[in-house]
């Protein structure tokens, strides 16, 4: 049976870029702005204040996992926050190791944080399809799967990179997963409805069948009308545009791989490289041919 999320998560090819243990003490502020990678937090001990752009302040405290898929600006920092026009203090006291703050007082926060990569070119529409901001509380599972990533990357053990890659993907899914449907739309809301999961796998497990709206709401129970105006509440967009979008995804990938355009165009549901190669030039902007050489340039 298909996994949706997981095809995600593995499709999005996550790598890890840093893995640090931080502490603070006294009054400190990191701030990150147009982060260029994913985002994710541990908190280990103490409490502290996350501002993301446009968005309302959190308190993260022990036992709090946050992530943030997608790029964005914000700022962490101690709940007694530093004065206005302050020069924020930052040590590195040994290599991945952080103190934060006046490094003369004791420490009160502790945490583990890291920023992993997407592999893909195709990253806008996968993160799309997760939610924007996942903050999860009293998970000791997700805290467990950040110190083992945070220990591979300080040893030299044999296959480290393949297991940070596993980690990583494990880490994604796990978050994911744990956040439920208290989310906004997207995959992660239409897989936690009944309804609509198996509408979902369908999709996902046979990309060559013909999307037939009327057999995707029979599958979930649901008469046509319901069914639709069901999935675009739950998923943000119809039924053939995230179709479409999962069918050119898998394309994009494909053609990565060097598969002949027919074979491409069988397996992702389409009669005829021609038709496939309209289809694909018409969504993502490019031929399939120049698509390929490209990204085999790069």
């Amino acid at each position: 049976m298909a996994d949706p999320i997981a095809e995600v998560v593995s499709l999005l090819k996550p790598s890890l870029s840093i893995s640090k243990l931080v502490t603070g003490g006294g009054r400190w502020m990191v701030e990150r702005k147009d982060l260029d990678s994913s985002f994710y937090c541990a908190m280990v001990e103490g409490c502290c204040r996350l501002t993301i752009t446009g968005r309302e302040p959190v308190i993260l405290s022990g036992g709090d996992f946050v992530l943030i898929p997608e790029v964005c600006s914000f700022t962490m920092e101690s709940i007694d926050p530093l004065p206005r026009g302050a020069l924020a203090e930052r040590l590195e006291t040994a290599p991945g190791v952080f103190r934060l703050g006046d490094p003369r007082l004791p420490a009160d926060v502790k945490m583990m944080v890291g920023h992993c990569a997407f592999a893909t070119d195709d990253k806008a529409l996968l993160v799309s399809l997760l939610p924007e901001v996942i903050h999860i509380r009293g998970e000791d599972r997700l805290a467990l799967l950040v110190g083992m990533i945070h220990d591979e990357t300080r040893s030299s053990r044999v296959a480290r990179d393949m297991v940070l890659h596993r980690l990583l993907e494990v880490l994604l899914i796990e978050a994911v997963r744990t956040a439920g449907s208290e989310v906004p739309p997207g995959l992660l809301r239409g897989m936690s409805d009944r309804h609509l999961a198996p509408a979902l796998r369908g999709i996902h497990e046979d990309p060559a069948r013909t999307v037939n709206v009327e057999a995707l709401a029979r599958s979930a129970g649901l008469s046509r009308s319901s069914f639709f105006e069901r999935f675009r509440r739950e998923l943000g967009v119809s039924p053939m545009e995230y179709a479409t979008a999962w069918r050119m995804a898998l394309a994009k990938e494909f053609l990565r791989r060097d598969l002949a355009t027919t074979e491409i165009a069988r397996r992702v549901g389409y009669g005829s490289a021609s038709a496939f190669k309209a289809a694909f030039t018409r969504h993502v902007g490019t031929p399939p041919g120049a698509y390929a050489r490209a990204t085999q340039a790069s």
